[in-house]
């Protein structure tokens, strides 16, 4: 009886603490949001991370609505040193959950100017602006029509850059920090040309087969003895294979014919037959996951990660399914991508680091 009452009386604490804490769970979740503020604000991932080249997909996605994948976008880290690869919608957002400061992008590169490659831009170009007061435009490369595409989002951004300034002051949001500055380039004879080059670090645009998209490119960016190649759209391309010789990692675009089948299929029962014709000729500009593994094999490349992953992925079991026979077929690591993913390739190492970064 005595053990009986003692257990009566713990629980009956137990059940009164529980009670307060509810009634109080406004206040403490504030002074825990408080804490955790303070410490997001003050990171930057840039100083966290070791002298290397580090990968990381801010937007696994395409087109498809995904919950666990944005708009395309990869960030690429050498040194100390921060680069964005597209910017489809989302990408602000999960270069922000990532750790990373935007201000402190150095520049963006774009592949192509499909919409989903470019529509979080925009917000990219707003969010890299205020968040610490750059005084110059956000450097913009890419392939000729780069101009048209920044001269546009800065058009339509123009009257937010207005009200931005009038409200926090030019000291606080300089106006020559507003938008982005188109920086075009030609490709060479050979289909290719060194966007920057400077000391250990060069970035070199190749073109790809995405057709009828032209031009579309990919990128191989070398650091401290460090490689690695993002393929961009594309179909299975002799150029990313080229250029992919030997790199740490591959960022392979990948779409699977059998899962677009299935959205096909049900296209045409649900009685939609221009969207089953877009669902049907959106194959034959994409590259399988077993043509990625096929390339990451014949380049001799040692990882391989998925991305612009097509279709989407909902359901558990999926990404084995998406990824068909590509392990079969390349003899190393194959990743299918999500937001998140974070690959480190540290200087003087062959080591490969594969993590999340949220």
């Amino acid at each position: 009886m005595k053990f009986r009452n003692t257990l009566l009386l713990a629980l009956a604490i137990i059940a009164i603490a529980a009670a307060a804490a509810y009634t109080q769970r406004g206040p403490l979740s504030v002074a825990l949001a408080k804490r955790i503020v303070v410490g997001r604000l003050a990171a930057d991932a840039l100083t966290e991370l070791p002298d290397g080249l580090h990968v990381g997909l801010c937007g696994a996605g395409s087109p498809f609505p995904d919950e666990r994948r944005a708009g395309p976008c990869s960030v690429v880290v050498a040194g100390r040193r921060l680069f964005v690869f597209d910017a489809g919608s989302g990408s602000a957002r999960n270069i922000g959950k990532m750790g990373f400061v935007h201000g402190r992008i150095e520049a963006v590169f774009l592949t192509h100017f499909h919409s989903d490659h470019i529509d979080g831009l925009g917000e990219l170009m707003l969010q890299r602006w205020v968040s610490t007061a750059n005084t110059a435009p956000l450097p913009v490369y890419g392939p000729p029509g780069v101009e048209q595409v920044v001269a546009g989002l800065r058009q339509a951004y123009t009257p937010d850059q207005g009200y931005r300034v009038a409200h926090h002051g030019e000291a606080t949001v300089p106006s020559s920090g507003f938008g982005g500055q188109a920086r075009p380039y030609p490709l060479g004879p050979d289909g290719r040309t060194v966007v920057l080059k400077d000391g250990d670090l060069e970035i070199v645009a190749f073109a790809v087969d995405h057709g009828p998209v032209h031009p579309a490119v990919g990128y191989r960016i070398r650091y401290k003895g460090r490689s690695v190649v993002l393929s961009g759209d594309t179909k299975q391309s002799a150029a990313v294979q080229r250029e992919a010789q030997g790199a740490d990692l591959l960022v392979h675009e990948a779409l699977s014919p059998s899962l677009m089948a299935v959205l096909e299929d049900g296209a045409g029962q649900a009685g939609r037959p221009k969207l089953r014709k877009i669902f049907n000729d959106i194959l034959n500009y994409h590259a399988t996951p077993e043509q990625a593994a096929e390339t990451a094999r014949d380049a001799g490349v040692r990882y391989l990660l998925l991305n612009h992953i097509v279709p989407a992925l909902p359901l558990p079991g999926m990404d084995a399914a998406f990824q068909g026979d590509a392990a079969r077929i390349f003899a190393g690591p194959v990743r299918v991508g999500t937001d998140g993913d974070f690959i480190s390739l540290p200087a003087g190492s062959t080591r490969i680091d594969v993590g999340r970064r949220f």
